[in-house]
């Protein structure tokens, strides 16, 4: 048999045999708790273990689909029922073991007086670190190595926000917590301040109990998001996100979400920082996640002066480099027509008014129009 480590693309389309487990005497009920206690010790703040079924998931990700709230998100509908079906994306899968690791760079007011200096911009705390790609990818691919010395070579597949997987859904369903109305996953004891990542296995593990939805009657999810994006409990339409806009959305920012964007360059985190279970959010002990470049304190004249290399230097081994220079001078520019009017700021947005890129010129000239 082999043991499968490399991780899946989100663009890929090809199935990934799993070879069978062998025949053991292995004590499944203690290879689950070993597997838990292994993933603290990597790291991992919560292990859960849960089968493959996703029908609900499915049917709310089909209806969300049909009504084209993906926005430019092709790659959503693009693997069809892959991304709700695991043993169609991996063949073999009958568990996932599901995993969550805690980010959180700052307290929640440290990110209210940020957000409320309209001259420095905010980033996403999840993004201020290195890519959390890098590093639950090889701490789930260590873990599987842990497992495979005590069972031998078995059929693995890890991921991390890297291929279609409905990767809250199996950790709701693994008890990691619940999906809140914002439709993030909420722990009763740690908030919402986490990672997740997945092992796709073979191995007949005993499943974990999901968790019970909390939120109540509580809406300032809802209430509070800049762009009304959160059309109703558990329905988020992509297209009003300010994080779809800033991170996934290529062309023009529609004007009628520009304002409302205020500093946020680089994703939007305010469902989170009001949602009344993140005050049981503890910080974030892991150095991989601190943050960099002083990205959690940097005003925007300074980011609008970075030229292509010094952001590709910067943004090195973070998710930040994947929106591209352009987007992220886009980004910055509407930033800048939100902040109070002076001289460093409409200095800093006419020395591009010639740029080379026409999507960055259009971005500067709403601003200066703004600030007028």
């Amino acid at each position: 048999m082999r043991v499968i480590i490399t991780p899946m693309s989100a663009e890929t389309n090809n199935k990934v045999e799993l070879s069978p487990a062998e025949p053991s005497q292995i004590d499944m009920t203690q290879l689950a708790a070993d597997i838990k206690r292994w993933g603290q010790e990597l790291g991992f703040q919560q292990i859960g273990i849960t089968d493959i079924d996703l029908q609900g998931d499915e049917q709310h990700l089909l209806n969300w689909l049909k009504d084209d709230m993906h926005g430019e998100m092709e790659y959503m509908q693009r693997h069809g029922t892959k991304r709700s079906r695991p043993n169609e994306l991996v063949a073999g899968t009958t568990r996932v073991i599901s995993a969550r690791m805690d980010y959180l760079p700052e307290s929640r007011e440290i990110m209210g007086d940020t957000m409320e200096e309209k001259t420095n911009a905010y980033i996403s705390r999840y993004s201020l670190g290195r890519d959390y790609h890098k590093v639950l990818r090889k701490r789930l691919n260590t873990l599987a190595k842990k497992i495979s010395t005590v069972v031998g070579d078995f059929g693995y597949r890890a991921f991390t926000d890297s291929a279609p997987v409905l990767e809250k859904a199996l950790a709701q369903k693994a008890g990691l917590g619940w999906i809140g109305k914002h439709t993030n996953l909420i722990n009763q004891k740690s908030g919402s301040w986490f990672f997740l990542g997945e092992l796709y296995t073979d191995l007949p593990l005993p499943t974990d109990q999901q968790t019970k939805n909390h939120c109540g009657e509580c809406n300032d999810c809802i209430t509070v998001c800049p762009t009304q994006a959160i059309i109703a409990p558990y329905q988020v339409d992509a297209r009003r996100c300010i994080s779809y806009l800033t991170i996934e959305l290529r062309g023009s920012i529609p004007v009628e979400f520009r304002k409302a964007m205020g500093n946020r360059i680089y994703g939007c985190d305010d469902c989170q920082i009001v949602c009344p279970w993140n005050r049981f959010a503890s910080l974030s002990e892991e150095p991989d996640f601190a943050p960099r470049n002083s990205l959690d304190s940097v005003t925007l004249v300074e980011l609008f002066s970075w030229s292509e290399e010094e952001f590709n230097k910067k943004t090195e081994g973070s998710a930040i480099r994947r929106i591209g220079y352009e987007c992220w001078l886009r980004n910055i520019a509407v930033a800048l027509g939100n902040a109070d009017r002076n001289h460093s700021v409409v200095g800093a947005l006419m020395a591009r008014r010639e740029d080379d890129s026409g999507l960055v010129r259009e971005h500067v000239e709403w601003a200066l129009d703004n600030l007028a």
